[in-house]
């Protein structure tokens, strides 16, 4: 079982920690965009009617996302929970476009998130600024 006698077996936790390649930052990086991301979208369509490409390029700009798939299945479940909506507009130069807004229980739902953020960004904040003990 051992190679020697004097060989410990490693605590379970320690084990499974080491076979799971020492958890990549990106792993965790990626769930924290994915947390933040409806947050987000909700912010930029509040400021007005936004079409989706738009809204692509905003959040690819600031690191949010990466692949342009990501932003439709959150756009549909906020049109279904009631938070946006959406109307078609004739384009010159092509099909029509799908503009997306906000609408007044999604204000509301944004107000909450933004108290929850706040109160989310001080929390850490006070983590991250403790000083350790001399």
């Amino acid at each position: 079982m051992y190679k020697n006698k004097n060989q410990k077996r490693k605590p379970a936790l320690v084990a499974k920690f080491i076979n799971t390649e020492k958890m990549k930052a990106s792993n965790t990086q990626t769930q924290m965009r994915k947390g933040i991301l409806e947050f987000c979208i909700l912010h930029i369509i509040a400021r007005g009617e936004v079409y989706a490409t738009d809204m692509i390029d905003e959040l690819k700009n600031a690191q949010l996302i990466i692949v342009e798939g990501t932003l439709y299945p959150l756009l549909n479940r906020l049109k279904t929970s009631g938070l946006a909506s959406y109307k078609w507009v004739e384009s010159e130069t092509g099909p029509p476009r799908k503009y997306y807004s906000i609408t007044p229980e999604g204000n509301e739902f944004l107000k909450q998130l933004d108290k929850t953020w706040s109160d989310l960004d001080n929390s850490v904040n006070q983590i991250l600024n403790h000083q350790k003990k001399p």
